[in-house]
């Protein structure tokens, strides 16, 4: 997984452009995503640890202060201000991610009363917990990588709120909704996303990890009841999907677990073993559509690009696993899934390769997606920063 310097200086390129295009580093309006600032502040903390360039990690900390400052606070042409938390000023500052945290979408929410439209609502503003979740691993590599407890404060108070908001009961059980209102007071989208409780299960374990390895006692929520809800919402699911972006998530999920068993959580679980093995499924499937062979007219950047960073992960779990410490009950299940694996790891880099072709980003599908594209295109150049565990202080 270690970038080749050819690698890391387009990485690099394209993440400067993306800083001066989006506001970051010119007098530009601040235009904020929470999706693809998630990848660009782990992407800014991987090229300083490539590099051992600390203007990188300042870039990072810069990044997170616009985002909570744009996407937690409501938007310009809402009739409402400040905090969307509702905090002051003051206590707002302290408490960034409280109340959650803005998409960042071109509309704005749908109004009370307003009909829904499914293609529009693609366009309207609110919060996914599944970019909740990308943000909390933002701050939580980035608390990993400065030793700045704040960030890992930030995150598991951002946990916090999102379970309370997006989670409830019904005669089913325990369930989610996909998207809530911008001030977390109701449902948008009320079906569950097929991932979402495996993100939360996941997340939460990795923030409280982090918390438990401190060197002083944090403040904020622990996740203990948060963890065990979640547990019990993807208790015998299967999480088998032939979506790109849907499969790089399970595989950069894997990784994670792998890192996390290592430092002891998810004790006694089967969740790894799980997790490869719907990603053995499901690349199967998307192996057999032959999307690969389409031209960029007629392909997502983004969704392939997440593939290709998820693909990068097995790298890791194997390291992992070939430690000897995980302490899986179904060692000989997991080795045999990463073996079914390693066969779709050349898809990562034949993607990464089509879209540095400069041809192929004049499709109007490239151009059209451009910063969450470039972003995730440097990710899949420079995965480390966001899938590998950070460990504190500069390179």
């Amino acid at each position: 997984m270690t970038p080749t310097l050819g690698a890391v200086e387009e990485a690099a390129e394209l993440m400067m452009r993306f800083a001066e295009r989006t506001g970051l580093t010119s007098d530009l309006p601040a235009q904020r995503y929470l999706w693809t600032d998630a990848f660009a502040v782990c992407n800014f903390l991987g090229l300083a640890q490539a590099t051992g360039e600390e203007r990188y990690t300042a870039l990072a900390l810069r990044l997170i202060d616009q985002v909570h400052h744009v996407l937690g606070t409501y938007r310009a042409d809402d009739s409402r201000s400040g905090w969307i938390s509702g905090l002051s000023s003051q206590e707002g500052e302290a408490h960034p991610t409280r109340g959650g945290l803005r998409i960042g979408k071109a509309l704005p929410e749908r109004a009370v009363g307003e009909p829904f439209d499914d293609q529009l609502e693609w366009q309207r503003d609110g919060q996914y917990f599944h970019y909740l979740t990308k943000w909390m691993h933002a701050l939580d590599q980035t608390s990993r990588r400065t030793g700045q407890l704040q960030f890992s404060d930030w995150a598991r108070e951002l946990a916090k709120v999102a379970h309370d908001a997006f989670t409830y009961a019904d005669r089913s059980g325990r369930r989610m909704v996909w998207k809530m209102s911008t001030d977390l007071s109701r449902p948008l989208v009320p079906s569950m996303g097929h991932h979402d409780p495996l993100d939360g299960f996941i997340t939460c374990t990795q923030l409280r990890t982090t918390k438990s390895t401190q060197p002083s006692t944090p403040s904020g929520p622990d996740l203990e009841d948060e963890v065990a809800d979640f547990a019990a919402m993807i208790a015998g699911q299967d999480w088998a999907t032939a979506d790109p972006l849907g499969l790089g998530g399970l595989l950069a999920d894997a990784s994670r677990v792998a890192q996390l068993m290592h430092l002891g959580a998810f004790a006694g679980s089967d969740l790894l073993d799980a997790l490869l093995a719907a990603a053995v499924r499901g690349l199967a499937g998307y192996a057999q559509r032959n999307d690969l062979g389409y031209p960029a007219s007629r392909r997502l950047a983004f969704r392939e690009l997440g593939l290709a960073i998820g693909l990068s992960a097995i790298e890791l779990v194997e390291k992992e696993v070939g430690t000897k410490h995980l302490g899986s009950s179904r060692a000989a299940e997991v080795d045999a899934e990463i073996k079914a694996l390693t066969p779709y790891v050349a898809l990562g880099p034949r993607i990464t390769s089509f879209w540095l072709e400069p041809e192929h980003r004049e499709a109007r599908t490239w151009s059209e997606h451009r910063d969450i594209n470039e972003v995730m295109l440097a990710t899949s150049l420079v995965p480390k920063g966001f899938l590998s565990r950070h460990h504190g202080g500069s390179p």
